[in-house]
């Protein structure tokens, strides 16, 4: 599932996201959400979110067990 809608998102589930320094190289880092950032219903590169451990991108991918 892509990080797109916003209605996908909320804290505690697990997504890899693409930090700003990894926007070129398309480096994913996983982690568990913490806070949304992007306000919108809908964002074409992905919701920004802040992980627990303070790190900020945009969600490339939602974890699914």
């Amino acid at each position: 599932m892509s990080g797109q809608n916003r209605a996908d998102i909320y804290p505690g589930l697990e997504v890899d996201i693409i930090l700003k320094k990894d926007q070129r190289s398309g480096k994913k880092t996983r982690g568990i959400v913490k806070d949304l950032l992007t306000s919108s219903a809908y964002h074409s590169r992905g919701i920004k979110v802040r992980l627990e451990d303070g790190q900020v991108g945009r969600v490339a991918d939602i974890v699914e067990d």
